[in-house]
């Protein structure tokens, strides 16, 4: 149990840090989509990028079943790296677009594509603050409300991640088209 934030200071300064992130990186990642850098060829990253999803969803999964076995190590361990990859795809997800024209989906699947798109979109906002949020509860040593949020967040992070790599999947064979 983290004793610095059982202080009610750190705590509302954890939150509002916690709201501020949620709202600042999607703000800066479509501020970001606007700026376009000419002569660098960063066209390898989507590959890149749905394997660090993949490998996401597959750190997910393991932590679901060191908690489920009762290693709290082994799942903290794992969290944090699914955590530290999320980042790393949001980095180079971003660097790609800021160098990259957008790519057209060309296949016969476009309801299903956008559908899929669309709601990978949405939930990869909406998971930041639930992420965070269920993070900081497991920090703060109140793993019953920590317990209670992962019902929501492992799915939904899960998801997202997933979906990461079908995007790219369905998409990659248009990409330079």
């Amino acid at each position: 149990m983290s004793t610095t934030l059982q202080d009610p200071n750190k705590l509302k300064q954890a939150k509002i840090g916690i709201y501020g992130l949620s709202i600042v990186v999607p703000v800066v990642v479509a501020v970001l989509f606007g700026v376009k850098i000419e002569g660098v060829d960063l066209s390898f990253l989507p590959a890149v990028y749905a394997t660090i999803n993949g490998i996401t969803a597959v750190t997910l999964v393991l932590a679901l079943i060191a908690i489920k076995k009762r290693n709290q190590s082994l799942h903290r361990a794992l969290i944090r790296f699914s955590l530290l990859l999320s980042l790393l795809f949001l980095a180079l997800y971003v660097a790609y677009h800021m160098t990259s024209d957008p790519t057209e989906y060309l296949g016969d699947y476009k309801t299903l594509y956008y559908a899929i798109l669309i709601s990978h979109i949405l939930l990869s906002v909406a998971v930041i603050p639930i992420v965070l949020f269920t993070y900081l509860f497991a920090w703060q040593g109140n793993f019953e409300r920590h317990k209670k949020w992962t019902r929501f967040a492992w799915p939904i992070w899960f998801y997202v991640a997933t979906t990461g790599v079908i995007v790219y999947l369905m998409i990659s064979p248009f990409y330079g088209k």
